[in-house]
């Protein structure tokens, strides 16, 4: 069998980005990115979403080793993001008698898009298409992440076509499925992508579970990264932890520093939470570190400490960005201490209270807050402030 050809009557006919620098035009992808989309061969024949327009030659191209000559019937859309719906209207052209499948705000959007408002079928919830051999039931799960998202269902092969839902950042390595590619990669990079594409939705995402788990699902097909059938338990329960905004033990310690004194600020806290016996600990400075990469530690760890100069009776620029990044996504608890530093007028450590009182996070400790430069007058607060962080983290489950 076709490693393409990982389930009867289905083909993988994806492609693979290792040239695209930022996904959505902000988040790194120093590993690529896959774009999938699946063919369902019956009597009839569907396409499961298409591709980013750039790469929608290679798209055709795989369908045609894949079918020769053979008509497509359907193009079903599960998710109308650019990077899976681009090649929509040069497919059309190709195969002009397809019929375009979607629910009613799919439909809306591709027409807003691609200016295609013919030959199209709209489905609802729990509706089904039959392809002669293979059945397609659609199941509607808005907003993960965009309000016209679905998934599709294939009941004669226990297949689940998620959109963008269990997908991961990183190309595909050769294999397709979980059992063909080295996975460890990508559990890093599925919390990564969580983080910065589907993070503010845990609720939406909570309730596309518990569609999911009334389903004897055997293989699930997203959108991004590899096909799951060996790993679908851990890629559930990651999503349902991630989606419940659980974190791990753990801390992330974030700072951004001027001339050295905030960040050696940092490095004592840091060392002062091992001597506390707290184990796992990451340090960013934010100056340089990649977004995406604290984002993920962010809903990865139970405890984030943030530290900043004042500037301009401001934040520090790379501070308040985080900030702003973790306060759109609506986590709703964290851990959370502060440390700043300041000249002649300090403004950081205010700033960062009034961020947990808006986020509704308890503070834990008192603040660091060093006038000037750093000396060894810091040390004791910084112990004392770690002391109170392994404290509260002892105390939560």
């Amino acid at each position: 069998m076709a490693i393409t050809a990982f389930l009867p009557g289905i083909r993988y006919v994806g492609v693979n980005d290792r040239t695209t620098h930022l996904f959505e035009g902000l988040w790194s992808l120093p590993q690529g990115v896959s774009y999938n989309a699946y063919l369902v061969i019956g009597e009839k024949i569907a396409l499961i979403d298409t591709v980013e327009e750039a790469f929608g030659s290679r798209l055709f191209q795989h369908i045609r080793e894949e079918i020769g000559d053979r008509r497509i019937d359907y193009l079903v859309v599960n998710h109308m993001e650019p990077d899976h719906s681009s090649s929509i209207a040069a497919l059309r052209q190709l195969y002009p008698d397809i019929t375009i499948v979607g629910n009613a705000k799919t439909l809306h959007m591709i027409a807003g898009y691609y200016g295609i408002c013919d030959g199209t079928l709209e489905v609802k919830e729990g509706d089904t298409l039959d392809l002669g051999g293979k059945t397609l039931t659609f199941q509607l799960v808005p907003m993960v992440h965009w309000p016209e998202t679905m998934v599709t269902w294939c009941a004669e092969e226990q297949t689940l076509f998620s959109g963008d839902a269990f997908g991961t950042f990183g190309a595909l390595d050769g294999g397709i499925t979980d059992s063909q590619v080295e996975v460890d990669r990508y559990w890093n990079e599925m919390r990564r992508y969580y983080a910065c594409i589907v993070g503010k939705y845990g609720a939406p995402v909570q309730k596309a579970l518990q569609k999911v788990r009334t389903l004897p699902v055997a293989t699930i097909c997203p959108t991004h990264g590899p096909v799951w059938q060996r790993h679908i338990a851990e890629v559930i329960d990651l999503y349902d932890r991630m989606s419940r905004y659980e974190g791990e033990k753990g801390v992330v310690v974030a700072y951004a520093s001027m001339y050295g004194n905030t960040e050696q600020t940092a490095e004592r806290i840091a060392r002062s939470l091992v001597e506390e016996g707290v184990e796992k600990i990451v340090v960013y400075n934010l100056s340089v570190a990649d977004p995406s990469v604290v984002l993920r530690d962010v809903f990865r760890y139970d405890t984030l400490v943030v530290g900043s100069p004042t500037y301009n009776g401001e934040l520090f620029p790379p501070v308040e960005q985080l900030l702003r990044r973790i306060e759109t996504r609506c986590i709703p608890h964290r851990n959370f201490a502060c440390f700043g530093s300041f000249t002649w007028a300090g403004a950081a450590v205010r700033r960062m209270k009034e961020f947990s009182e808006r986020m509704k996070w308890e503070m834990i400790g008192t603040p660091v807050e060093m006038k000037q430069g750093y000396s060894q007058a810091v040390c004791e607060p910084c112990r004392a402030l770690a002391r109170d962080i392994a404290a509260r983290m002892r105390e939560t489950k």
